[in-house]
């Protein structure tokens, strides 16, 4: 065969190779059940029935297992990331890249605010004693506007935002002033790979919820500030994978004055800690507040100066407000109403040091919640 030959088939041959190996790779090789790159489950081989194929769900399930198990998907995604950010993108995968290093999810638009407003009109006309508060947080795309790229489209969460306030009946919280106040300070609101604000957002939301029932908030001072991890990646940035991004900083402010019975109602644990210190070791960082997801958390402080309790019903959001709120409470319930099938109204009526319930949401992920639905 001569060498002209060989080199014109020699790609092609290559291209079969590569084809093959992947293919066997793909068939035999371990498959992972949960992607901490991207903290979640992956798509499971589809079942195969003549009804799902007519229909197509078979056809699409088996392309999303595909996806998920195709070998070095983590890495060629990153390669894609550093391709199209090296030709100018600022939107990867819904997410803008800001400024100042921030990836900041877009905010769509939502469809689910008279169903959200019913829920927690619900709850309040339900609970008979304790007073209802909500608190509705604006996320890094409202906060934080001046850093996304010229021109970038942004729904407003305000409008919906206020709606929700007027309608649900509840004794309002406003926290955006406040945020928009420290936005240019030194301590960061949100954090640049993640979703979540951080400790210090929090400190400042809490700060708000202590003006409106009449506590003196802790003073900020007085804490002990820790930087427990500088290599937070969150779930923004799992879904860019700039490896070249820097992680973040998650610090925390801790009393050391308080002694804490921490009850994991599900897992039937106890601890004398707000934090499992075992998830910063791994991606999902954010999980060392409160140990991950949980129906049901009560927290006893031993060393309240008050008998008066607190129903937190929330999203993560709240996770790191938790040890500024413990300061004045004997007790909180902490509920995700994802996960706890019991009626939160009977949690509150049944237990009469219940003072105040505080309903505490981000803006950005109120709308696909599912678990507001059956809140009450």
């Amino acid at each position: 065969m001569k060498d002209s030959e060989i080199n014109r088939k020699l790609p092609a041959l290559m291209i079969c190779i590569i084809v093959l190996v992947f293919t066997v790779w793909l068939c035999i090789g371990k498959k992972k059940e949960f992607s901490e790159q991207e903290n979640r489950y992956l798509s499971s081989f589809p079942e195969f029935s003549w009804e799902s194929l007519k229909e197509g769900d078979y056809t699409a399930e088996l392309e999303s297992y595909l996806a998920d198990h195709f070998p070095l998907r983590d890495f060629f995604m990153g390669v894609r990331t550093s391709f199209e950010l090296a030709t100018g993108s600022r939107e990867i995968n819904d997410v803008y890249i800001a400024d100042d290093g921030y990836l900041i999810e877009k905010y769509q638009k939502p469809q689910n605010t008279e169903k959200i407003i019913r829920a927690f009109k619900g709850l309040k006309e339900s609970v008979k004693e304790a007073e209802v508060y909500l608190m509705l947080v604006p996320t890094a795309s409202v906060i934080y506007n001046d850093k996304l790229p010229k021109g970038a489209p942004v729904n407003s969460q305000l409008e919906t935002m206020s709606q929700i306030y007027e309608e649900a009946s509840c004794k309002p919280v406003y926290v955006l002033e406040a945020l928009e106040h420290y936005k240019e300070g030194e301590e960061p609101l949100f954090y640049r790979t993640d979703h979540h604000w951080t400790s210090f957002g929090a400190y400042i939301a809490y700060q708000e919820f202590c003006s409106a029932k009449g506590f003196e908030a802790a003073d900020s001072d007085s804490l002990e500030k820790k930087v427990v991890t500088e290599e937070f990646k969150g779930t923004v940035y799992s879904k860019v994978n700039d490896y070249m991004h820097e992680g973040d900083e998650i610090t925390i402010y801790e009393n050391p004055a308080l002694k804490l019975t921490v009850h994991y109602t599900d897992m039937g644990e106890v601890s004398d800690s707000l934090y499992n210190y075992d998830y910063l070791e791994k991606k999902d960082k954010y999980s060392f507040f409160l140990n991950n997801i949980h129906p049901l958390i009560e927290i006893t402080n031993e060393t309240a100066s008050t008998e008066e309790e607190l129903v937190l019903v929330k999203d993560s959001y709240a996770n790191c407000m938790v040890p500024f709120l413990v300061n004045h409470y004997r007790r909180i319930y902490v509920v995700d109403p994802r996960y706890y099938k019991q009626s939160v109204s009977e949690l509150v009526n049944d237990n009469p040091a219940v003072k105040d319930v505080l309903l505490l949401y981000n803006m950005n992920t109120i709308d696909t919640d599912l678990g507001i639905g059956g809140i009450y």
